[in-house]
């Protein structure tokens, strides 16, 4: 099963931002649009998507356009139940993949009635400009071709990384799914640091953009370790080292841990009171 192909028809149950990453994604591979229709009760929001993107639109859920082969469930966590017992009586053979984030695959299968044909994803926001990572996990029923279907859709907006135990979703909503924020912390206090040093606001800015942008593509471009890199940049008795021997006072690693472990808590946490509706 191809994601070229004009047999695959796809439906997204909502139009918002991670909807539309994935769209634009498809659209940037040369997916045949009209083979996807977009459900979201805002008109506005589905003349945007008729005009700018070539999907088909519509209000609601009904026997036609839940007969796709791919169903994407894209609204807000707490909109998901009521959307999934209204997708129910609709399902025969779909493969049903969830971006919404919190949801266990236990409850979202419940709330489909039993249904089980069902991927569970955690994507971050760079997937809105094609440079994401979405941690996946299926659930047994779910074949490989239906899964390479998935991985394919999801490779629209980034990287995917396929998990064994459902689980370990929580930690990647602590470090990749929460993790634009870290870096945009750390950006910003770059940012700050050097306009203490005299620097202008703007300047510091692009200086730190840059750095970790170059830094970022320059780790992934590479097959020496994370921390031979580090090692390549710090020159013995050099500035490079004094900053480091500062970072490394602070506990720069116990503080990452703990902020992914609290992240990760609060995701446990989430999926309890999620499931619980």
């Amino acid at each position: 099963m191809s994601i070229s192909s004009a047999a695959t028809t796809m439906t997204f149950i909502g139009g918002g931002n991670m909807a539309q990453a994935l769209l634009v994604g498809l659209q940037g591979l040369g997916f045949p649009m009209q083979a996807i229709t977009v459900i979201d009760p805002d008109q506005q929001k589905q003349a945007d998507l008729s005009q700018r993107l070539g999907v088909n639109t519509a209000a609601q859920l009904d026997a036609v356009n839940t007969a796709a082969a791919l169903i994407v469930l894209a609204v807000k966590p707490q909109q998901l139940k009521q959307v999934a017992l209204a997708l129910a009586p609709f399902l025969t053979s779909q493969l049903v993949l969830s971006v919404a984030a919190g949801i266990r695959t236990q409850d979202l299968s419940r709330w489909l009635l039993g249904y089980r044909t069902l991927v569970r994803t955690m994507p971050n926001t760079p997937a809105q400009i094609q440079a994401g990572i979405t941690g996946a996990y299926a659930l047994p029923e779910v074949s490989t071709a239906h899964q390479q279907l998935a991985s394919q859709l999801l490779e629209a907006a980034g990287e995917v990384v396929w998990l064994s135990d459902e689980a370990q979703l929580d930690a990647v909503t602590a470090l990749s799914g929460s993790g634009p924020a870290y870096v945009f912390l750390l950006i910003e206090a770059m940012t700050h640091a050097g306009v203490a040093l005299g620097l202008t606001e703007a300047q510091s800015a692009q200086l730190s953009i840059a750095t970790f942008k170059g830094a970022s593509l320059l780790a992934a471009n590479s097959s020496v370790p994370i921390a031979t890199l580090r090692a390549q940049v710090t020159s013995k008795g050099g500035t490079t080292e004094q900053g480091l021997l500062s970072l490394n006072a602070a506990g720069i690693h116990d503080i990452m841990r703990e902020a992914t472990q609290q992240a990760a808590t609060r995701a446990q946490t989430l999926g309890d009171e999620l499931g619980a509706q």
